[in-house]
């Protein structure tokens, strides 16, 4: 269930851009958005590169993985 909020004129603007370009709504940019930022605050040692490669694989179909072979 969603909730209404409040957000900045120039904020929504970007966030229409990008959704846009990668295939987003606008509301999901946002989210993804605050759960990117959310990551790297509590993250702060790790760059935001790899915390968003984290958030990719972590919502990624995992029957497409390749197995690892230690040999």
């Amino acid at each position: 269930m969603g909730v209404p909020i409040r957000v900045n004129e120039t904020i929504y603007n970007e966030a229409k851009q990008v959704a846009k370009a990668e295939f987003r709504t606008i509301p999901h940019q946002i989210e993804y958005w605050a759960m990117l930022g959310k990551c790297a605050l509590e993250n702060p040692d790790l760059p935001i590169e790899f915390i968003k490669e984290i958030l990719i694989s972590k919502n990624s179909d995992a029957s497409l993985a390749e197995p690892f072979d230690f040999e």
